[in-house]
């Protein structure tokens, strides 16, 4: 008996038709278009890696900002 994955699930409810057809070993008419939306894919997800980045970058200098105000106004109550 053969474990059914959870990926084969979505598979066959997507498009019971391709699912067959990978059962059976038969090769997608469209890979170009598979591969490009691939490409799409993996390159959306570098910029939103890149963005979340500059997302923490900005939180960080804002922190900063707001350490430096602090020591200044504790330098001035000092004097």
């Amino acid at each position: 008996m053969r474990t059914l994955r959870a990926s084969e699930i979505g598979a066959y409810i997507y498009c019971a038709r391709a699912w067959w057809y990978r059962q059976n070993g038969e090769e997608s008419c469209n890979t170009a278009e598979m591969n490009s939306g691939t490409e799409f894919h993996w390159q959306h997800g570098r910029s939103l890696f890149y963005a979340r980045l500059l997302q923490l970058a900005g939180w960080g200098l804002l922190l900063l900002a707001f350490v430096l105000l602090a020591v200044a106004l504790t330098m001035n109550l000092l004097d």
